[in-house]
């Protein structure tokens, strides 16, 4: 069958740096193609020169059989190419009908009309999204319904998915799946680009693997495992060091309380829920989207103020506290490592060390108040090097880093605070296993070193093979607890949704 789309021997350099070098893909019409690699490996820049986002250093593209480069993202629309991008590109302060519409406008057009297709259109795909509702008002997992609707919406030949289920509950994914089968089956060709191997294993038809910016190679889905995928993605297997079937591990007893939550309510979002959190071990925090387990903990680390009546008590080591400033509870020792990196964690435009280094300046550690470039490059060679972060060099811009490593700096960030209390926020979201590995490995380490660390994840393996205590949140509330050994994933998530 001939190919919609061949790259052949297609480059990429950024300041003389390869980001791909030399990479082979074909694309055939009407299936599901899984694109993996390890962050950094080149999966996103390939694909961005296929939508129009990037241009190749070298080699070509041909797209329906022609040669073909488009100089834009539109213009790549206009030809038929529609991609999803790993971090939103939705306008905040339009509607969901508005930004689903945007750059298809009739001349003239009526919003309540536009409001009841939107509708029509968002159930079509079972996709629950207000239409009338302002964007910014929405979560992560709603506005990628919408970058995905958007996509399918322009009638686009082949659709290109840069970690479309981030976001998304084990429900919304079922739905999503049979989008892509109905799209598979109309003829649409799509490029899947996944962390989540079992997904890539479950949906697609062919996958192409990519190291280092090279092909490493591609095949059938039907001759791949778990292993083998990871084995051609990082050179060794890792499934078992990340995620073993109940492997066996030495359980951290609970140090001293250094938390204690009661009573602590949100308006509607967090009701009346009530834990504590112990030094040099791990609590995992599981919950389904909208179960306010977020919340909880933001409220915990200042970025978001509990009801000031009937709002509960929050106590550091036996200390009423009441942040008012997430600046507050930094001083404190305690930081919130965040779910959004890029609203939320990092300063895109400025380098790795200066990033890194305004964690130090919120934490007070740092000294003196005059600042000199060296300590910010010697902050930023020895964080580049405990975290294992993948850059051209130590100034380069967080921007220019792949999402994986654009996490890395975020917990560099809150590291190099030199906290007591750490809560990460879905640390490994968008992060391939070898990062994943090496994320988990630091959490462990912390934990080791007496500190204490919760993480909050909506993956249940991830949950299982990290805590030393699993907390379930439910409808705003923490609704159980679990010792690892108790633990299934079967428990865990029939407490989350009865």
């Amino acid at each position: 069958m001939e190919p919609i789309i061949k790259m052949e021997n297609v480059s990429k350099f950024y300041r003389k740096v390869p980001a791909i070098r030399n990479v082979d893909f074909d694309l055939r019409k009407g299936e599901i193609h899984a694109l993996l690699g390890e962050n950094g490996a080149g999966k996103s820049t390939l694909t961005k020169i296929m939508a129009g986002v990037v241009e190749a250093t070298g080699g070509r593209m041909i797209y329906k059989g022609s040669p073909a480069s488009f100089a834009t993202p539109n213009e790549a629309l206009h030809a038929g190419i529609a991609m999803v991008f790993q971090e939103t590109s939705l306008v905040p302060s339009m509607t969901v009908a508005q930004n689903l519409y945007l750059g298809s406008e009739n001349f003239l057009n009526r919003l309540r009309g536009i409001y009841i297709s939107a509708q029509q259109f968002l159930q079509s795909l079972n996709f629950q999204v207000d239409p009338r509702a302002l964007v910014a008002t929405l979560g992560a997992a709603s506005q990628q319904m919408i970058e995905i609707a958007r996509a399918v919406h322009h009638n686009a030949e082949v659709i290109i998915f840069d970690e479309p289920t981030a976001t998304l509950t084990p429900e919304e994914k079922r739905h999503f799946f049979a989008l892509l089968r109905r799209l598979k089956e109309s003829g649409v060709s799509i490029i899947f680009i996944s962390h989540a191997l079992e997904e890539a294993l479950e949906i697609s038809d062919r996958i192409t693997i990519l190291r280092d910016g090279e092909l490493v190679e591609t095949g059938d889905t039907k001759d791949y495992d778990r292993d083998r995928i990871i084995a051609a993605m990082v050179g060794r297997t890792l499934s078992e060091e990340i995620y073993g079937e109940h492997k066996e591990r030495e359980i951290r007893k609970a140090g001293k309380r250094i938390l204690a939550v009661h009573d602590i309510s949100m308006g509607t979002i967090v009701r009346n829920t009530s834990f504590s959190v112990f030094m040099g071990q791990i609590t995992g925090v599981f919950g389904l989207i909208g179960s306010g387990r977020t919340e909880t903990f933001k409220v915990v680390s200042g970025v978001y103020k509990r009801n000031f009546k009937r709002g509960g008590s929050i106590e550091l080591e036996d200390r009423n506290v009441r942040y008012l400033t997430p600046a507050e509870a930094v001083s404190d020792g305690i930081i919130y490592v965040t779910e959004d990196r890029k609203g939320e964690g990092i300063f895109e435009t400025m380098g790795i060390g200066e990033n890194l280094f305004g964690g130090l300046l919120a934490s007070g550690h740092n000294k003196g108040w005059i600042i000199s470039r060296k300590d910010i490059r010697d902050l930023a060679a020895q964080w580049i090097d405990k975290l294992n972060i993948k850059a051209i060099n130590a100034d380069a811009r967080v921007v220019e880093l792949s999402g994986g490593n654009q996490q890395k700096v975020v917990i560099g960030k809150g590291l190099c605070q030199k906290p007591r209390l750490v809560i990460f926020d879905e640390p490994t979201r968008g992060v391939d296993v070898g990062a994943i590995a090496e994320i988990h490995q630091l959490i462990n380490e912390l934990a080791d070193q007496g500190i204490a660390v919760v993480v909050i994840s909506s993956y249940l393996p991830e949950i299982l093979n990290l805590s030393d205590r699993i907390l379930v949140c439910r409808q705003g509330r923490i609704v159980e607890e679990f010792a690892p050994h108790e633990a299934s994933e079967e428990k865990v998530m029939y407490a989350s949704v009865h």
